[in-house]
């Protein structure tokens, strides 16, 4: 039987935020071991009862079966989910259909499809499927999504350090989602900075997932209030939660140089489906 493993965090507020040290910073909003050999690791958040996962299919099938916190009879039943491969092509099933995901693409399950598995093409070079997933209240069917497919923006610039494209891949404009929406931001070479100036929404929380970061790399995820900021350094294939209230803005370091770009799979739900619903932070007021 394969290994399914749901933790659970509880909502924080932004008060208390202002005076946890770094352990407790960490334990509350850095998601670690989502990528296993074999398993599905996930974390159940409950700032808009997100969920945030991986299933690394390294021989048999991996199912993903509800966990108790969700207490129903399959994963789908209430809720959406969204899927993007980070690793070597693999096969996500669906029902009786089965839908080929190649490295960067995705796919899109609603609500109501009882049977969900993953396997890897080539167990020597498996899948790596990060997912996403929210409550839904109804059901919209099932879509393959590749990057021709997303609504792409390129933004900043090589002399800001913030040259980047995101292809938002999983959006209202290109599935039927209800609230879950997913994409992926590239930073080209030689930037380092995404989302600057900084932004909060208090409309949508979200979740952050890492990759393309080499061993001798890191990411400085910076999150807080604008005039309250706090950091979590993170490594390849880590998450981080950042609630309603929390600035977004990454900063990645190679070594002390500052010169390593890296990709990042975004997560978000809420209130509001608008992508460029937004707050932004002037970058001078930020403390």
């Amino acid at each position: 039987m394969a290994k399914v493993n749901c933790t659970v965090r509880q909502a924080s507020s932004n008060v208390d935020a202002r005076h946890y040290d770094t352990e407790r910073i960490r334990k509350e909003y850095l998601v670690q071991n989502i990528m296993v050999p074999g398993e599905i690791n996930m974390v159940y958040s409950m700032f808009d009862r997100i969920i945030a996962g991986g299933a690394v299919p390294t021989g048999e099938e991996l199912v993903l079966e509800a966990p108790e916190i969700l207490r129903a009879e399959y994963f789908t039943q209430r809720r959406e989910i969204g899927v993007i491969n980070v690793g070597g092509t693999g096969i996500v099933k669906v029902g009786e259909e089965e839908y080929e995901i190649p490295y960067k693409e995705a796919i899109y399950i609603g609500r109501g499809n009882r049977h969900v598995s993953f396997r890897s093409i080539d167990p020597e070079k498996p899948a790596h499927f990060y997912f996403c997933s929210a409550t839904a209240h109804r059901e919209t069917g099932v879509k393959k999504v590749s990057k021709k497919d997303a609504v792409v923006m390129h933004l900043g610039s090589l002399e800001e350090s913030n040259e980047r494209t995101i292809n938002r891949l999983l959006v209202k404009e290109v599935v039927p989602c209800c609230q879950l929406q997913m994409g992926m931001t590239e930073l080209a070479p030689g930037s380092t900075w995404n989302t600057m100036p900084a932004h909060t929404h208090d409309r949508r929380m979200e979740v952050y997932f890492y990759f393309e970061v080499p061993e001798d790399a890191a990411v400085c995820h910076f999150m807080g209030e604008p005039q309250e900021t706090r950091h979590i350094w993170m490594h390849n294939e880590e998450a981080v939660i950042s609630p309603q209230w929390s600035i977004h803005s990454q900063w990645s370091i190679h070594s002390a140089c500052a010169t390593r770009n890296y990709t990042f799979i975004w997560g978000m739900c809420g209130e509001n489906d608008d992508y460029n619903d937004m707050d932004w932070c002037a970058t001078k007021d930020l403390k």
